[in-house]
């Protein structure tokens, strides 16, 4: 579900409740087509990163919004969700499993956060001589754990944005048993932007690299679904409100680039280090070589130059 973002995005989340409310309405729209026979029912719902811009552990609205629309679907509802930290003064960025029988219930925290956009590096030093960054009051939090989240009749590999950026936050929960890629998504700052696109391929990426179908939501686009071997499945062509439904293969098989890790890339990098450092010594051997004078010789003639011959009469004399 691609919700949309209020305005030209420059806020980031727009007006409070803004874009929870456009997410909450764009998923009761599917669950009406659904009743109506106009599409087929999901399995799963997957809302992009950031969807709700409230708390809903803290904001009863915000709560009995995105419960109600997770009752009206009839399906576990992976939400993106802003929450307090383990401090007052501090955030976490969360993948939220949400479903109809239960409520919230587990939950990802975003591992990898955005310099200057989710935490200020050094804030000491620098929000006294960079006013902008007042506009950032909060620190977020970054979470410890594999984003590997039950999500009813799917496993899933979560992640938040930034986080596909890393290889290292994927693979583990594919080693812990994701069987599909998920990747929620806020890029309502960035439009106008390569982000978007940039996201888009590395996503693709990280579904060849894993050998998982992968779906991205996005608040804004881009959003789709990607299959094992990098073709697109679904892809959303604007940045207003839109659902993709899509039937995606499960996997549970362990690509090289997952079992091995960054060992396998590093080795193939070195493998082609030493073949060009063999390579060049090799050029250099042959080269020295062939321009070697003869002992007690000359060295060659010049290029262009006529050659002479040697013979038995006086030293240094042609024949």
């Amino acid at each position: 579900v691609q919700g949309g973002v209020p305005g030209s995005g420059a806020d980031g989340l727009g007006e409070q409740r803004e874009v929870v409310a456009n997410h909450v309405r764009t998923t009761e729209a599917f669950a009406a087509d659904v009743r109506a026979g106009r599409t087929e029912p999901a399995d799963v719902v997957l809302w992009p990163e950031n969807s709700t811009d409230v708390d809903p552990f803290t904001d009863q609205q915000t709560y009995a919004a995105i419960d109600g629309a997770v009752q009206t679907v009839g399906v576990p509802v992976l939400v993106g969700a802003i929450t307090a930290g383990s401090e007052p003064d501090l955030r976490r960025n969360v993948g939220l499993v949400w479903t109809p029988d239960t409520g919230p219930g587990d939950g990802y925290v975003k591992r990898h956060l955005v310099p200057f956009g989710e935490y200020i590096p050094l804030r000491d030093v620098f929000a006294p001589m960079i006013s902008r960054l007042n506009e950032i009051p909060r620190d977020f939090e970054a979470g410890d754990e594999p984003g590997v989240l039950d999500l009813g009749p799917v496993v899933v590999g979560d992640s938040l944005c930034y986080d596909i950026a890393f290889d290292r936050a994927v693979a583990p929960a594919v080693r812990e048993g994701a069987e599909l890629l998920v990747v929620q998504t806020n890029n309502a700052t960035y439009r106008d932007t390569g982000q978007p696109d940039q996201q888009w391929a590395i996503s693709r990426l990280r579904a060849i690299e894993t050998g998982r179908d992968l779906v991205v939501a996005s608040t804004n686009g881009i959003s789709g679904v990607v299959a094992a071997d990098g073709t697109v499945l679904a892809r959303s062509t604007t940045d207003g409100a839109v659902v993709i439904t899509e039937t995606v293969q499960l996997a549970d098989g362990l690509t090289p680039a997952v079992r091995f890790g960054a060992w396998w890339e590093r080795g193939l990098v070195t493998l082609g280090l030493i073949g060009l450092a063999v390579s060049a010594g090799t050029r250099v051997g042959r080269r020295t070589t062939t321009e070697r004078p003869a002992a007690g010789g000359s060295a060659p003639d010049a290029p262009g130059e006529p050659q002479q011959s040697v013979g038995s009469g006086t030293p240094g004399r042609a024949t």
